[in-house]
């Protein structure tokens, strides 16, 4: 007898962790969890296409390459706030910076 098994998470040409068949990144279910504390059954009403093993099967992937996708999740930190540094203010922003100004 064979036995085949199946994962529910891939890697693309690039190395990105996927969650097999779907469009959504392991790391996104990872930020998910990071950020919001998000429970795995709570994952599953954010993202009801998705059935609690492929959830569990990414939370998993994250917790094997947490050093690798921590440092990912903190380079993109980094790259937001860098970017929002470089931001200009925003014309709703002038104009509502304006009105406090005339109170």
């Amino acid at each position: 007898m064979t036995t085949q098994i199946q994962s529910l998470v891939e890697l693309d040409e690039s190395g990105v962790a996927w969650i097999s068949g779907e469009k959504v990144k392991v790391i996104e279910l990872a930020i998910d969890k990071l950020a919001h504390g998000t429970s795995p059954e709570e994952m599953h009403t954010q993202f009801p296409h998705l059935s609690l093993a492929q959830i569990y099967a990414g939370l998993a992937y994250y917790y094997e390459h947490q050093d690798e996708l921590d440092a990912e999740i903190q380079k993109r930190w980094d790259l937001v706030n860098e970017l929002a540094s470089r931001a200009s203010e925003t014309p709703l922003q002038s104009r509502l910076r304006e009105l406090r100004k005339s109170r």
